[in-house]
């Protein structure tokens, strides 16, 4: 049987490899296509690899103090080379500075406001009623928070005539020692540089050109070196208990004897 005409020109195309109008219908960007496969392949794998070697940290940073720690500071206040009187002590404020007995300062930070980077001199002087500290006055108050014009100092105001320094103009300034190894006072005018740190002693002063605020007193520094280095303590109060005794009245009992056979039974009754 003759093979017929459209087997042989199958065939032929097929050994040719497609005829010439299949090859110029081939994709041409199935090769462009590849490149791109090929390329994010490789980026990708880059990338995996430097997530690897760098992995990130999941640890959350608390900037201290945090919400919910407690911490103590020394505080003096010193005008034209005298110290003034401790401020007003307030157990039952409920604000996260609290002013203890000699001017120790507690801080309990109970919001955002008063922790890690907000916890300065300048925000505790915002929760003190009356208390004004600014680059250019330092207003200390009376023991119930009002303003009071007779400790209010501002710059430029001559030093009293019964000061340290009589005449001479002063300045608000601050000075503050952020440890125990830390001799020499670090000044600044901005009492929102100043933050809250453990073993804090700060001076809030008012004083002539020249002259350096001095620490607080050995008696507020001890004082504060106690209360941090006390450990609070719960006071358990014993009850006793006594239970009133139970009387047990036991009904008399009585004996009859039965004599059966020669056996004797003797019954409780």
């Amino acid at each position: 049987m003759a093979k017929s005409t459209s087997g042989k020109w199958v065939s032929r195309v097929g050994a040719a490899g497609g005829g010439k109008t299949y090859r110029k219908t081939r994709p041409g960007n199935f090769y462009g296509a590849l490149a791109v496969i090929v390329v994010l392949g490789i980026v990708l794998t880059v990338y995996s690899r430097y997530e690897y070697q760098n992995p990130v940290s999941s640890t959350t940073t608390t900037v201290s103090p945090a919400i919910g720690s407690v911490s103590y500071a020394a505080l003096s206040l010193q005008v034209c080379g005298q110290n003034l009187p401790y401020l007003h002590s307030d157990p039952t404020f409920k604000g996260g500075f609290i002013v203890g007995p000699k001017d120790v300062i507690r801080l309990a930070p109970a919001s955002a406001a008063e922790a890690g980077a907000n916890a300065t001199l300048k925000t505790f002087a915002s929760e003190y009623a009356g208390l004004i500290a600014s680059s250019t006055e330092l207003a200390v108050p009376t023991a119930t928070g009002v303003a009071n014009p007779k400790t209010t100092y501002k710059n430029g105001q001559a030093c009293s005539a019964t000061s340290k320094y009589p005449g001479k103009k002063g300045t608000v300034v601050y000075a503050y020692w952020n440890s125990f190894g830390q001799k020499k006072a670090t000044l600044t005018t901005d009492p929102a540089t100043i933050k809250f740190v453990k073993d804090l002693r700060v001076t809030m002063a008012f004083e002539p050109a020249g002259v350096t605020p001095r620490v607080p007193p050995k008696a507020t520094v001890d004082a504060m070196v106690l209360y941090a280095t006390t450990p609070s303590t719960t006071t358990t109060v014993a009850t006793t208990t006594t239970l009133p005794t139970a009387t047990t009245t036991t009904a008399p009992t009585s004996a009859t004897t039965t004599t059966i056979a020669g056996t004797t039974t003797t019954a409780k009754g």
